[in-house]
């Protein structure tokens, strides 16, 4: 019995239809420790907000990596498309958050590590004005991406995705 979930769960892995799930929870995660690390900061638990920051990042960074090998090696680049029935009631607004998303999250590695690096570095000044920024973009990157990955993998999945 425990065999056959085993495999089952490798198969999952070869064919890749675990990672858009592994991406999804590791973006929701992402989320999750980020509005921890504010309500730290916001307490003056300088110490918490920076080991929940930095746990959020390397969060975020296992995400990239996840996501970049299933669309890069698992899908050979196929991009999952909303099925045919997909009404426009949801199609449009779907769009509109993956193309925001799509563009916004180009600048969170970047934006991040500049914030991070102010931050260890003790540059009080240049971390909060970095992270006023960073902040938000990096949460709605988050929050948006789970958002797409309910409507494009749960809500309406096409029958046969990529990889798999």
């Amino acid at each position: 019995m425990i065999s056959s979930m085993i495999f089952s769960l490798m198969d999952s892995f070869v064919v890749g239809v675990i990672y858009p799930h592994l991406n999804a929870s590791l973006n929701a995660l992402a989320t999750v420790l980020l509005v921890t690390g504010w309500v730290f900061i916001k307490k003056g638990q300088e110490k918490a907000h920076k080991n929940v920051m930095l746990a959020s990042f390397v969060v975020s960074t296992l995400f990239l990596l996840s996501y970049l090998y299933y669309h890069i090696v698992v899908a050979g680049g196929e991009h999952v498309r909303l099925r045919e029935d997909t009404p426009n009631a949801v199609r449009y607004p779907y769009y509109f958050i993956l193309f925001s998303h799509i563009i916004l999250a180009i600048s969170v590695p970047i934006l991040a590590i500049g914030t991070i690096r102010h931050g260890l570095k003790d540059n009080r000044e240049r971390h909060r004005k970095w992270a006023r920024i960073t902040f938000p973009i990096w949460l709605y990157v988050s929050v948006t991406g789970v958002i797409v990955y309910i409507v494009l993998y749960l809500l309406y999945a096409p029958d046969v995705l990529p990889g798999s």
